[in-house]
């Protein structure tokens, strides 16, 4: 048998569990002239993976729709954060919203990092709404015996 570990549930995570549930209890066929919700001023954050091989950390981030300049990736100490605004009314100003689901707004991300890593090789990239984050672990120093005099 394979043990495996269950990620636990963000902040975001929840509360959209819970929008869902309202939505389809008061939102349906039972009260046709409900309102939708809306995302104004709401926290939320983009799905994160992040997972480690034997020489490296990597971070995946769900950006769809994001332009790669409002991207930002920090690495201090050993904290990584990842940084991001994401607007998407801009280009619908004419249209009167029945349904609004796309989270938009600002987000931060911050992940300590477990070990030591290479800041001098840290890669970035950013494709098909994917951000990418490979932080090479640190290669590590052989101990060596000092004798006692």
């Amino acid at each position: 048998m394979k043990l495996m570990k269950v990620p636990t549930p963000t902040l975001a995570t929840t509360r959209r569990d819970w929008d869902s549930l309202f939505d389809r209890v008061f939102r349906g066929p039972m009260f046709p002239d409900a309102a939708p919700l809306t995302n104004v001023g709401q926290i939320w954050e983009p799905a994160l993976d992040f997972s480690e091989t034997e020489k490296e950390y990597l971070v995946r981030l769900e950006a769809p729709g994001f332009h790669k300049e409002n991207l930002d990736v920090k690495f201090d100490g050993n904290i990584l954060t990842l940084t991001g605004q994401r607007e998407l009314r801009n280009d619908m100003k004419d249209e009167e919203f029945i349904w609004h689901e796309r989270e938009e707004g600002r987000f931060t991300r911050s992940l300590r990092l477990p070990a030591p890593i290479d800041e001098t090789k840290i890669e970035a990239s950013y494709e098909h709404g994917l951000l990418v984050i490979r932080l090479p672990k640190m290669t590590p120093v052989p101990k060596s015996r000092i004798a006692i005099k």
